[in-house]
């Protein structure tokens, strides 16, 4: 076995299986992927790669199958899967889901077409496990699933610390030895044992306090909304001639050449950091429902809607509005007094947390700095907003 050094594990240890799929070209591109893509702009150390953290999740999900004593074929599996979990990302990761998932209709976890027919699915053939099956672990179907993407799995418990490592922040410090070993499966359900509700609490509590302070920091989100909207004018450009199975392969370093290229009035932007600013930054409690749950087509006619009435082009403004708050941890299952129970219904921080989410959730409008006013202006009027029309000064 091979041995490699980890910032946040020390040395990760790896099967011969890993050993062969980490020389693909599907696990090697995830070296050109960021982790944290625009949040970069922010914490100038956060500069780690999907490569290494997919390195960590086979790492805790090794270190998991042990304390469970899951081995042989199942386990095998779970290993692979942890490894690949990561390779269905596009360019900048999350930022460009979105547009990924609108114009193919898959999610960045199902890889089935990644394992067919490819170098990958040869690997894992050559070793005796089913390609099908290791894409359904991926996807988090079934027992073994659960651990590699549900709500207790090893993803979540390996990007946490490493991101507050890179970031340099000390919020996302779980105690991630404690969460692995606490591990059981009740009925086929992943759960934490007896005496837990702690530790699930704070898993909980790094989540909330990583996405207030990093991962939905205002410039983090302002920039990987301009790159949003930079990506579907390149996926439009017919100059351009990138179809969306050749831009969700993609490196971050790819896909920032060619909006350099092909959209340079926002890749310019976001590669020298000269981002738009904030013209509304409204909380939930002042935006209308109708507002809030926006959709893509709604969005755009608004951005231009409020361009013209500001005097821009209509690409000089972009209307931000976030999924409604939610903690999918909140459905955590831990043992209490021998029974199984949600962690919601154990923990009175969950309520808590919950009331801060809907506290921090943001309305964005954006534009050049020198629009803020007319934005705010036009913004306000035309989606209704309430109250005192403060504009932001960052």
């Amino acid at each position: 076995m091979n041995a490699i050094k980890d910032s946040v594990h020390d040395y990760v240890t790896l099967g011969p299986v890993a050993q062969d799929l980490l020389d693909t070209h599907a696990v090697q591109r995830l070296r050109h992927v960021k982790q944290l893509s625009t949040v970069r702009l922010v914490y100038p150390s956060a500069n780690h790669t999907r490569f290494e953290h997919s390195l960590g999740v086979y790492h805790l999900a090794c270190r998991a199958l042990d304390h469970m004593d899951i081995a042989g074929d199942r386990a095998e599996h779970v290993r692979a899967a942890a490894l690949l979990h990561d390779i269905g990302h596009g360019p900048y990761g999350h930022q460009t889901e979105e547009v990924i998932m609108r114009h193919t209709g898959t999610h960045h976890d199902e890889i089935g077409d990644l394992l067919h027919a490819t170098e990958t699915g040869t690997v894992l053939e050559a070793h005796g496990l089913d390609p099908d099956r290791v894409a359904r672990i991926v996807r988090g179907e079934g027992e073994l699933g659960q651990l590699v993407s549900g709500e207790l799995d090893v993803d979540r418990m390996d990007y946490l610390v490493r991101d507050a490592h890179h970031t340099g922040v000390p919020y996302g410090t779980i105690d991630h030895g404690r969460l692995v070993r606490e591990l059981r499966y009740r009925d086929g359900t992943l759960v934490l044992e007896e005496g837990n509700v702690q530790t699930a609490e704070s898993l909980l509590l790094a989540r909330a306090l990583m996405n207030a302070t990093v991962y939905r920091h205002h410039v983090s989100r302002i920039a990987g909304a301009m790159l949003k909207r930079a990506a579907e004018r390149l996926l439009a450009s017919e100059s351009a001639e990138t179809d969306i199975q050749q831009f969700r392969r993609m490196a971050d370093h790819d896909l920032l050449v060619a909006l350099r290229e092909y959209v340079p009035d926002l890749g310019a932007r976001i590669e020298r950091r000269d981002l738009y600013k904030r013209a509304v930054w409204a909380g939930l409690d002042s935006v209308p429902p109708a507002v809030v749950d926006l959709g893509h087509e709604d969005a755009r006619q608004a951005e231009r809607e409020i361009a013209d009435a500001a005097g821009l082009q209509s690409h000089e403004v972009i209307v931000d509005a976030p999924t409604r708050p939610g903690i999918k941890e909140s459905n955590t299952r831990v043992v209490v007094g021998g029974e199984v129970v949600r962690l919601d219904s154990a923990s009175e921080l969950v309520s808590a947390l919950r009331a801060g989410e809907r506290a921090q959730w943001r309305l964005g409008v954006y534009c050049p700095a020198e629009a803020t006013g007319a934005v705010h202006e036009a913004a306000c009027d035309l989606l209704e907003l309430p109250g005192e029309r403060v504009r932001p000064t960052g």
